[in-house]
């Protein structure tokens, strides 16, 4: 067996999320694709996937191996790099993923700019609100917003956010005034299943302190921009991330409320492994990009 080319195949199988997408993308027969996984599991007498009719999830080993080859992998691919003096080009696999309206926003127009100056870069780019296990779908880079939690990932920051909460003006016309955390209860809200909302609106003022409101929800989204589409057309009061509601706020279709209440700011980050050699490519991409997401992001 060779055991490069097995961990090459593992690694394009988890990527890609079946035996046969991953045959696909590699351009290799399907039965070679399976003879080499199986090959390199009965090397590690460890099972490294489970397969069944609908899905393929890394096993708990899988998942350690994985981080393992792409280590490998990356620093082979760096040391054949400068051997062949290959270092003016960028190429290879790139991943990113970020929240859905932040990644069609700010993320794209940054990455297709990184493409047009490195055509040898083969990018992919997961937008989800929720937030993407970055071993199980071979992911790069990361965009988190909020507090990060101390997983081991080296972070870089590109900006701040805040929680806005707002409403269509067609809305406001025909319910109680709202000036006050304490009116929500009174109100028809619009939420989404992906923090920072919820059924707990949580308020932070540097002045005011902190205030936490049950609201009862009219409508919940699997998304922000639902939400914000939702509150547009006069269903309900939103509370989002500011990026989220901005264009609707700027253009009037929506209203920000209990400004007050909350002036926190929440921090953006890139992440990414903290590799003992992290490839050319990803260190080039976030260089390029923090400067442009922190204008962005100010």
């Amino acid at each position: 067996m060779d055991k490069l080319r097995a961990m090459n195949v593992f690694v394009g199988v988890a990527q890609a999320g079946s035996l046969s997408a991953a045959a696909r993308n590699m351009d290799i027969p399907l039965t070679n694709v399976s003879r080499l996984l199986s090959q390199l599991e009965e090397a590690l007498g460890c099972a490294l996937i489970t397969r069944s009719s609908r899905r393929l999830d890394l096993t708990p080993e899988g998942r350690d191996y994985l981080t393992t080859c792409r280590l490998i992998l990356d620093d082979l691919e760096q040391a054949e790099s400068r051997l062949t003096g290959g270092l003016t080009d960028l190429k290879g696999p790139l991943t990113i993923t970020a929240p859905e309206t932040f990644g069609k926003l700010h993320v794209l127009p940054v990455l297709t700019d990184f493409l047009d100056q490195h055509a040898g870069i083969e990018a992919r780019l997961l937008l989800s609100d929720r937030q993407v296990d970055m071993v199980e779908e071979g992911v790069d880079i990361a965009v988190r917003i909020g507090a990060l939690r101390d997983s081991g990932h080296l972070s870089t920051m590109i900006g701040t956010q805040r929680l806005v909460t707002c409403a269509a003006p067609s809305y406001l016309e025909g319910h109680p005034p709202l000036d006050a955390v304490g009116q929500l209860s009174k109100h028809s809200c619009i939420c989404f299943d992906a923090p920072p909302s919820g059924l707990r609106w949580v308020f932070h003022s540097n002045t005011k302190g902190k205030k936490t409101i049950r609201v009862r929800p009219r409508l919940t989204v699997n998304s922000a921009e639902a939400a914000v589409t939702a509150a547009v057309r006069g269903l309900g009061v939103i509370r989002v991330l500011s990026y989220q509601a901005r264009t609707a706020i700027a253009e009037g279709r929506l209203v920000p409320l209990l400004e007050e209440a909350d002036d926190t700011r929440i921090p953006v980050n890139l992440l990414r492994w903290p590799h003992r050699s992290t490839p050319r490519r990803i260190r080039q991409f976030i260089d390029f990009a923090a400067d442009k997401l922190r204008e962005a992001n100010a």
